[in-house]
């Protein structure tokens, strides 16, 4: 298993991944990891007693959160990646270069999907920071809206790294609609994160 120092070191080197969308995933599993501690303290308190059930759900469904947003951390690294890889083909014949497009476009496309899925599912963070704070328990309140902030702050980032990679693609209709999915994402990602802040 990697320690944080690892991974920051490697954040830190000159390296070209780890870079800004596998950071983006990391502080989306932070948030998630925070709603599940909320979650479990708040499931355990007799005060809370009644809001058990939903604070053991909200744990797991965190969990899941996490787990998604650490796969989605290494898929972004190998994305970025891939586009190294293709920008390192060679392009000496006519053919090398057609192939070579191919390839980057390929990765291009694949490199600006994998921070949309971060985002996407940084949105689902969000939504379950939500719940956190509407179980109730003021102990956890600057808990439950760091991982708010947490949350939004990998939706945000991670959508610059989805708009990285347009102006280098060449299909317009993918560029299209990642634009609309991930402006959809990012209006979401603000109308929860002002509900949050406003209930806290």
């Amino acid at each position: 298993m990697e320690t944080l120092d690892a991974y920051l070191e490697a954040l830190a080197s000159a390296e070209p991944a780890p870079g800004g969308g596998s950071a983006a995933a990391l502080a989306g599993a932070l948030g998630a990891a925070l709603v599940a501690m909320v979650a479990r303290i708040t499931a355990t308190s007799p005060k809370f007693v009644a809001r058990a059930d939903d604070a053991h759900r909200l744990a797991a469904r965190a969990d899941a959160l996490r787990a998604s947003l650490l796969a989605a951390r290494t898929e972004d690294e190998a994305a970025f990646l891939a586009v190294v890889a293709a920008q390192g083909l060679p392009k000496t014949s006519e053919p090398e270069k057609a192939e070579r497009g191919a390839a980057l476009q390929r990765a291009l496309g694949a490199a600006a999907e994998a921070p949309l899925h971060t985002a996407a599912i940084a949105l689902e963070v969000l939504r379950a920071s939500r719940d956190a704070v509407e179980l109730g328990n003021r102990n956890l309140a600057s808990d439950a809206g760091c991982a708010a902030e947490f949350a939004a702050a990998a939706v945000a980032a991670a959508a610059y790294n989805v708009r990285a990679n347009h102006p280098y693609m060449k299909d317009a209709g993918r560029i299209e609609a990642q634009r609309v999915r991930l402006r959809e994402i990012e209006v979401e990602s603000d109308e929860q994160l002002a509900a949050i802040r406003g209930a806290l």
